[in-house]
């Protein structure tokens, strides 16, 4: 038993030193390749109209995505890994911005607006699938459940959200991440069996 310990031990101890060189490789990957790109990462950011808070926080989630990448292999092309990037945080975002809440949609009689109206049998479905989304939130945790809102529904960064919920941004990655996974396990368990595709 006391061997196995003893080799458990230094197992462990290799694992950490070759993580440790695979950290210190991506490090000077990094530094040699891609924050030279900085500024043209930059350039290109700001082309999109975003506001600066933005770009900076998109360049960072650019640079946390690219090493993390790297971690498993330092790609051959940085420029194109880069700004293949940030390309797709930017489509991310703007899809994100067309989200809209699921209060607006519920209130949207009260607002008093001439708009073109669905069938009614689409209007009882999209108000069923509400109903189904809110209840499968109410059953998430409290905290995961104010993550998913806060980013989903009213759009803040990972940034802001951990700035509300006093929480580091880790936590806040970690807590959105298993949220939208049990909303999707909530919502496909209760779809009935011959609902489902498969």
């Amino acid at each position: 038993m006391v061997e196995k310990l003893d080799t458990d031990r230094a197992d462990a101890g290799v694992n950490d030193s070759r993580e440790g060189a695979r950290m210190a490789e991506v490090k000077a990957w990094f530094i040699r390749e891609v924050l030279p790109l900085e500024q043209i990462l930059i350039q290109f950011l700001n082309r999109s109209g975003r506001s600066r808070a933005d770009i900076e926080d998109i360049r960072q989630d650019v640079y946390m995505r690219v090493c993390a990448a790297a971690y498993d292999e330092i790609p051959k092309q940085t420029k194109a890994l880069v700004f293949t990037v940030a390309r797709n945080l930017l489509i991310d975002r703007a899809r994100h911005e067309q989200i809209v809440s699921i209060e607006a949609v519920e209130n949207l009689e009260a607002l008093n607006i001439a708009i073109d109206e669905p069938a009614p049998e689409r209007a009882i479905m999209a108000r069923e699938e509400l109903r189904k989304l809110q209840i499968a939130l109410d059953r998430l945790p409290q905290r995961m459940r104010m993550a998913v809102i806060l980013q989903r529904v009213e759009g803040c960064s990972v940034q802001e959200i951990a700035e509300r919920m006093s929480t580091s941004e880790r936590t806040v990655k970690r807590h959105l991440s298993e949220g939208v996974q049990a909303l999707a396990e909530i919502m496909l368990r209760d779809i009935p069996k011959s609902g489902r595709t498969s």
